[in-house]
């Protein structure tokens, strides 16, 4: 299943790992102390400052390209191994799966259920008991019915006292 990766696929995997070592941070640390102590030596001139300002931000400016890249991959690994768990527990709604695709107002809507749920699952006697989407609709259908249900109850009483 491991397909060989293009060059700028090696590249940024490359890049990401070697940004965010301590090795990294060091060259970056010495890099601004060396640039600071030569400030005396070039008269904390503009060029000096203007220097470490370009330097800065061309190294920023590719950074973020850098980390969004990873980023998303990372993200998609994320969300293909959730999926992955999502798809072979018997108790979960497989409809969770693609949640990326949902409006920022549909998340919200779905934070405040699983919210709601959490505070269900603390009174709840047995920590195993699992609860989905899914679970959730059944349980307010089987409400619904026996709403219903207990409403024609009542009406049937109703009219039988009426009838007396």
């Amino acid at each position: 299943m491991k397909k060989k990766k293009n060059l700028f696929e090696r590249f940024s995997d490359w890049a990401t790992r070697a940004t965010g070592s301590s090795a990294a941070f060091i060259i970056a640390t010495s890099t601004v102390i060396i640039w600071a102590v030569s400030g005396p030596l070039f008269n904390y001139s503009e060029t000096w400052q203007l220097v470490i300002n370009t330097g800065t931000t061309i190294v920023t400016f590719l950074m973020v390209f850098l980390i969004q890249k990873s980023q998303n991959k990372d993200s998609k690994a994320v969300h293909l191994k959730l999926n992955e768990l999502i798809a072979s527990h018997k108790g979960t709604s497989n409809r969770m799966v693609s949640l990326e695709d949902l409006s920022e107002e549909e998340l919200d809507q779905l934070a405040k259920f699983y919210a709601h749920i959490a505070k269900l699952a603390l009174q709840e006697s047995d920590i195993t008991c699992t609860h989905s989407i899914d679970a959730a609709e059944e349980n307010h259908d089987f409400k619904m019915i026996a709403r219903k249900e207990k409403k024609d109850r009542l009406d049937d009483e109703e009219s039988t006292n009426n009838d007396h």
